[in-house]
């Protein structure tokens, strides 16, 4: 197409990778392909600070894969950000090594880069509101990940935003460890959540919010749930409006079920049942 260029886009979180190839036309992005997996990079990096060897692994398959889709659509620009994990782990050179040279592979030169938990919250904010109708705002974008938590108030434009290190892996490694989870645990983990999101709720006034936009795996499948789906559809799910009763409902719900029990629910990726409860708690907290 006359005036446009394709262009590839990787947001590398702590529990997923995702990939949009898109075509650039006059400003706006037309959808060329969009992919989505659990490599759950963040795997152990709360407690030991470091990428484990395996989560290394998963990572780099995913993303080979992903560099063969963008040269097989002819990508002239790909940018790929990485997020909490890897602001968090000590040994991310390996993990920049490995990126550049699969990176590399497609547009010669390209690099991953570690974005801030401000710059993430910008991001997501962007990404959030971007359909939205103006009217419904202002905006709360709640970006809840595996390792961190984004709350971002704003209608056009942010107005202030926090990067809590709190999200759905995170929470879970921390202090879900039976299946289902113990009396104990879970109010562990609500006073684990509750510390967490206690600075962004302080800088971040979500009272002034007209509407509240959920963004990421955990938010998208609630929705799913909320609305009775028996599979995930992105479709359906995209723009989607539920209540706060009955997104806590399905959050007390899937707190006090078991992986197995999840796992049997029709919209529930496999990569994440053993971790959406502790999304659940975050979003109840």
């Amino acid at each position: 197409m006359d005036g446009s260029r394709r262009v590839g886009a990787i947001d590398c979180g702590t529990n997923s990778i995702r990939l949009l190839i898109a075509d650039v036309v006059d400003g706006k992005l037309h959808d060329v392909h969009r992919e989505m997996r659990v490599v759950r990079l963040g795997q152990g990096v709360d407690a030991t600070g470091q990428f484990a060897p395996e989560a290394l692994a998963r990572t780099e398959s995913a993303l080979a894969d992903y560099a063969a889709l963008m040269s097989e659509h002819s990508v002239t620009a790909v940018r790929m950000v990485a997020t909490s994990a890897a602001r968090d782990a000590g040994n991310r050179d390996e993990f920049f090594a490995m990126t550049a040279r699969l990176l590399g592979s497609v547009v010669p030169g390209s690099v991953a880069e570690v974005i801030t938990g401000t710059e993430e919250a910008e991001l997501s904010f962007r990404g959030a509101v971007g359909e939205l109708d103006p009217d419904a705002g202002p905006f709360v974008v709640v970006d809840l990940g595996g390792g961190s938590t984004e709350l971002v108030l704003g209608h056009s434009a942010v107005q202030a935003g926090f990067s809590a290190d709190i999200g759905c892996v995170r929470l879970t490694e921390r202090c879900l460890h039976s299946d289902p989870p113990t009396a104990a645990e879970v109010a562990q983990a609500r006073a684990v959540a509750c510390d967490g999101l206690a600075e962004a709720l302080k800088v971040v006034p979500v009272e002034r919010a007209c509407t509240w936009v959920g963004v990421a795996g955990t938010m998208t499948t609630l929705s799913a749930l909320a609305q009775g789906m028996t599979e995930y559809d992105p479709d359906a799910i995209h723009l989607s409006r539920i209540g706060f009763d009955d997104l806590l409902k399905v959050c007390e719900q899937l707190i006090g079920m078991t992986k197995a029990q999840r796992l049997a629910l029709g919209p529930m990726h496999a990569g994440r049942a053993d971790v959406i409860g502790g999304g659940a708690i975050i979003v109840e907290e």
